[in-house]
């Protein structure tokens, strides 16, 4: 793996419950882990539904393997890439070599 490859700063976070004062239970965003990545992106595709633009954009992530990123599942963490946010659809761990973690994301509709 290149080191000067991975140029661009992304922040994953990890999806918390969190029980306010009254026993109300919410999913709580919070900062999980930060690093450097390559980034891979596919064109960005819009779909049109009921009249309206949709942007499905499709990108991947490669960073290198720490303990940290070991532990992230495709289901309790999102990637935050220039002001957007990208929900994980699938973490492949490159034949399991512990040298680095390539997450493939889509683009959060909101």
């Amino acid at each position: 793996m290149k080191i000067e490859l991975l140029n661009i700063r992304i922040f994953i976070s990890k999806n918390d419950v969190v029980t306010d004062t009254i026993g109300n239970h919410k999913n709580l965003w919070s900062e999980y882990y930060t690093c450097y990545a390559t980034v891979s992106a596919e064109a960005g595709k819009e779909q049109t539904d009921a009249g309206m633009v949709v942007d499905d954009s499709k990108i991947d992530f490669t960073i290198r393997w720490c303990q940290k990123a070991s532990a992230i599942t495709s289901t309790g963490y999102r990637v935050q890439f220039n002001g957007e946010v990208y929900d994980i659809i699938a973490v492949n761990h490159m034949n399991y070599k512990r040298k680095c973690i390539k997450l493939s994301c889509q683009k959060v509709r909101r």
